[in-house]
């Protein structure tokens, strides 16, 4: 919800985290607490919807959201794999969100990750600003997971969401990478400095929706007086923290039923030509497709002209758009 609040500027003043819905009381008092760091968690939510539309963008659940609590619909209230992705995206998002704003100086509670000082064994130095991604973990943990540990992580669900919310945010520290600038005359690499850095937010995303395919199926199971998740099929290996679980079935996401938040696939573009999902036998769930011709203008025959210009004429071609009945 806090992503889709472009109506409400900065969270600046503790009378705003009162007026955030979809929180709990001690998410709010976090929020009060930690003014400076809300508007990351906020980029950090929207990033996560924007990356789970991407990855999504050719199934039939396309992550589309709603305008009511909770933004995703019942979704996410089932335990579904969906609702599994959901809560690793957006655990992740705010992660890395609030460590980017560390590492651009946007927060004064944190900055760049001092800790990562001095020789290498691979003959460099490290120095620059390594991101802080200890700090952004800790927080998401602390805001994200609050909310499944203030019910008493002992349930199915709050177990399937905190181990979602951690695999979201290995998702970040496993794919951590080496970035390094050379120094020396005329550009040479006499000596260079080397730093941390997050990946990209896509190289998150594809991740996890990796992770999303080879899901696992859990039920609860009792070790001592500890109750764990374990996969459902006993023939299966135990999943990692790093892989996505869930609990229940997927609905198949064909017919529109906006009670539980399923806009269905009708009107929805597919490829003629693809065996895939994203093809239109799968993506109109039989029900068959239309087919329409529309004229697209285009960019053609550009030449560079001196200085500096480039000038090009519209091109108008024909294409077929399918899409599902």
């Amino acid at each position: 919800y806090l992503a889709k609040l472009s109506s409400v500027g900065s969270i600046s003043e503790e009378e705003t985290c009162e007026k955030l819905k979809g929180l709990i009381q001690r998410q709010v008092q976090m929020c009060k607490k930690n003014l400076e760091v809300m508007d990351s968690v906020r980029r950090g939510a929207q990033l996560a919807i924007e990356e789970c539309q991407y990855q999504f963008r050719n199934r039939r659940w396309n992550c589309s959201t709603l305008d009511t609590l909770p933004v995703f619909g019942k979704v996410v209230t089932q335990g579904t794999r969906e609702a599994a992705f959901v809560y690793a995206i957006s655990s992740a998002g705010v992660a890395f969100a609030v460590t980017r704003a560390c590492s651009s100086g946007e927060l004064d509670k944190c900055g760049c990750d001092r800790t990562v000082q001095g020789g290498s064994p691979q003959g460099f130095q490290w120095s620059g600003c390594s991101d802080n991604i200890a700090y952004g973990v800790a927080f998401s943990q602390s805001f994200v997971d609050i909310r499944e540990r203030s019910k008493g992580a002992s349930s199915n669900r709050a177990l399937m969401n905190l181990h979602n919310n951690e695999a979201g945010r290995k998702a970040i520290l496993n794919n951590m990478r080496v970035e390094c600038k050379c120094h020396g005359v005329s550009g040479s690499c006499e000596f260079k400095t080397c730093w941390k850095a997050m990946p990209p937010f896509r190289k998150v995303g594809n991740v996890l929706k990796e992770k999303f395919d080879g899901a696992t199926e859990v039920e609860q199971s009792e070790i001592g007086s500890t109750k764990v998740l374990v996969p459902k099929n006993s023939q299966f290996k135990p999943h990692t923290d790093e892989d996505l679980v869930y609990l229940d079935s997927s609905p198949d996401f064909c017919d529109h039923d906006l009670k539980n938040g399923v806009l269905g696939t009708s009107g929805r573009q597919c490829n003629k030509t693809s065996k895939a999902i994203d093809g239109c036998e799968l993506m109109c769930c039989g029900r068959g497709f239309h087919t329409d011709e529309v004229e697209v203008v285009e960019r053609c025959s550009c030449k560079f002209h001196w200085c500096c210009s480039v000038k090009c004429k519209p091109c108008h071609r024909v294409v077929e758009i399918h899409t599902c009945r």
